[in-house]
This record gives structure tokens, C-alpha cells and sequence, in this order.
């Protein structure tokens, strides 16, 4: 058993994870359990494009780093929407991450 505020090491080391609120437990489970119940795989795609302009209207927001212009989307839906417009807009998709959230985000998650 190993007790701890440090989330990163305890992602690491733990093979289950019990989160207690308030002296009662809300969640226990392997980390692929907790992602289940309390988080969900969210993509960031890495686009290039002449004229950044015409994503102006859409609903999705995105940001410049890396020499790469990026969103987030938060599914599948959103990714394939969201892909599809740069597209249209004459950019090109340079790559798509995945990622499943951090055991801290999960907390934050559970604790509202």
C-alpha cells in the first residue's frame, strides 16, 4: 500500500489506485478502469496551412506551437470533424496524438 499526494508516481508504481474524498472512497480501480469512469482518450492534431483564416467561424479553436498549428478535439466526432474542415481549407494534417488523461486530471474530475 502506498500513500501519497505525488499522482505521477503513484500512476507509475501503483497497479490499483483507491481515491478517497472526504474519509470515503470514490473510486478504486487499475488505471484502465479509472480512464473508463472518469476520463475518456482526447486527440491533438498538428496541422500546417497557408491561410489560417479560413478555420475563422468554426467552432473549434486552436493555437500556434512548435511551427505546427493545433487543436484539441475531445472524441472521435470531433476529430474527424475537425480534420475534415482543415482539409477543406486547403491545410494538410501533419499529425494526431492520443492521449488518455493524467490520474490528476481524473481527480479534478471526480472532485467536482
Amino acid at each position: 500500500m502506498l500513500s501519497a499526494h505525488n499522482l505521477y508516481q503513484v500512476e507509475a508504481v501503483c497497479d490499483k489506485v483507491m481515491i478517497l474524498k472526504r474519509g470515503k472512497m470514490v473510486a478504486f480501480g487499475n488505471m484502465n478502469q479509472l480512464r473508463d469512469q472518469f476520463g475518456s482518450l482526447t486527440y491533438t492534431i498538428f496541422f500546417s496551412i497557408d491561410d489560417p483564416g479560413k478555420l475563422i467561424g468554426h467552432s473549434k479553436t486552436y493555437r500556434k506551437e512548435e511551427g505546427f498549428y493545433i487543436c484539441d478535439a475531445e472524441n472521435i466526432s470531433e476529430l474527424n470533424e475537425y480534420t475534415g474542415l482543415v482539409v477543406e481549407a486547403g491545410g494538410k494534417v501533419e499529425k494526431i496524438e492520443s492521449r488518455y488523461p493524467s490520474l490528476e486530471e481524473m481527480l479534478v474530475k471526480i472532485g467536482k
